[in-house]
């Protein structure tokens, strides 16, 4: 077939060049954001984590020394900032999946903690508790980043956060590696797999995480506050047992 016959043929079909026609793309898998956070926020959780003092590592599965969970206190103070962004991944998150919530969700967080990691240190696979979870990079040091600079290879490379979903072909999206900046966050499904990089250099990478739930019959976050709604005596005591059930959880 020479080029003419091809060009007779594809006009043959009413295809001409310039015309144009209507493409539906279809999302699969995870819903996945990533934003830059206001330097208001990232003020607000290092000035907490420093009156934080509990220790939160048997609530996680990272291999660090230091990881601090946020009182209930701090997590009042934050939660209005997060629930800025929460509203921004609704907003995303009916546009990726074409459609509108039947009921907007109410969230409750769950936990909070600060991640003080190390030389060596890294988070091995894992998942968590909830609905959604985020991650907010609070200091990414110098050191790190001219390692990060240095590395050759295919991922996010020492202190990069990777995502993985699903068993596929090499043509699917199963796999998100990136080397984060300050400021960067991310919201994801809780229970989507994801893990941590450890790093050769003498420095300390800051993050803070944090769980949510889309159903909190004792807190919601709605119009960027905490909101109390209680409906009957029997509910408030149903509330109390489900925060004393999440307390357990989550240390």
């Amino acid at each position: 077939m020479d080029t003419s016959d091809f060009n007779k043929k594809k006009n043959d079909t009413g295809v001409n060049p310039g015309d144009q026609i209507q493409v539906q793309t279809y999302n699969w898998g995870p819903c996945v954001i990533r934003f830059t956070v206001r330097q208001q926020l990232k003020d607000l959780l290092l000035e907490e984590a420093k009156k934080a003092t509990k220790d939160y590592r048997e609530n996680l599965a990272g291999q660090l020394d230091k990881e601090i969970g946020y009182s209930a206190e701090s997590k009042n103070k934050i939660v209005p900032h997060i629930a800025q962004y929460l509203g921004v991944y609704d907003q995303m998150y009916q546009k990726w999946k074409m459609k509108k919530y039947d009921k907007k969700p109410e969230y409750f967080m769950s936990s909070a903690w600060i991640n003080f990691q190390r030389q060596y240190e890294f988070n091995p696979p894992h998942d968590h508790d909830g609905c959604l979870s985020f991650v907010v990079y609070l200091s990414i040091p110098e050191e790190l980043k001219k390692e990060h600079a240095a590395y050759k290879g295919k991922s996010a490379g020492p202190g990069g956060i990777q995502f993985m979903y699903g068993e596929g072909a090499r043509d699917c999206i199963t796999y998100m590696s990136h080397f984060p900046e300050e400021g960067d966050m991310f919201i994801f499904p809780a229970w989507l797999k994801h893990w941590v990089s450890p790093y050769k250099s003498d420095c300390v990478r800051v993050s803070v995480s944090g769980n949510i739930h889309d159903s909190a019959p004792l807190n919601s976050i709605s119009e960027k506050a905490l909101k109390y709604t209680p409906e009957s005596e029997k509910h408030v005591e149903d509330q109390k047992e489900y925060l004393k059930e999440l307390e357990k959880k989550n240390g």
